[in-house]
């Protein structure tokens, strides 16, 4: 696959998959309604504000990281062709997950949407099921003591104060 198709078949999972979990589905449960913030403190719509930009940040960098450096996609239908351990994925093994569940929680924050929250913690509970069942036994699979390193020194889901370097 050539970086420019992957870059284009990159960009139209971008839209469909993240742009449903974490757009559309916040929207559709908080109309993006601004509410009175949660347990009072208007700190925390900063907090979500935060979380917001990052995840989204993040996100749209582990989607180019598949593109540079794995020559494929995120999407399973175009998985990269080399095992990606580069940019976040340097502090944490699924910077995408959480980094979408960061920008679901953030808009729960921002907005004051409990459900929203609510939603965040199902969707991470639902990502770190597909991440153990079916995810890592595949690039374990598919990539075996390559993977199998990158498991040993970069944690799941809290990241790394710093940067594997492969060693």
């Amino acid at each position: 696959m050539t970086k420019r198709s992957a870059a284009i078949l990159s960009t139209i999972f971008f839209f469909i998959a993240p742009g449903t979990v974490v757009g559309i589905i916040p929207w559709w449960l908080c109309r993006w309604h601004l509410s009175p913030p949660l347990l009072g403190l208007p700190a925390l719509r900063y907090l979500g504000g935060l979380l917001l930009v990052a995840g989204l940040a993040v996100l749209v960098d582990s989607f180019l990281q598949f593109v540079i450096r794995g020559s494929g996609t995120p999407a399973p239908v175009a998985p990269p062709k080399t095992l990606v351990i580069s940019g976040f994925y340097r502090y944490v093994r699924n910077p995408m997950y959480v980094a979408f569940v960061s920008a679901i929680a953030g808009q729960g924050l921002l907005f004051g949407s409990r459900r929203v929250l609510i939603y965040a913690a199902g969707a991470w509970l639902t990502t770190h099921l597909f991440v153990c069942l079916y995810e890592e036994p595949h690039l374990r699979a598919q990539f075996g003591e390559q993977y199998d390193a990158f498991v040993r020194h970069v944690p799941r889901w809290i990241p790394r104060l710093t940067p594997w370097t492969g060693d």
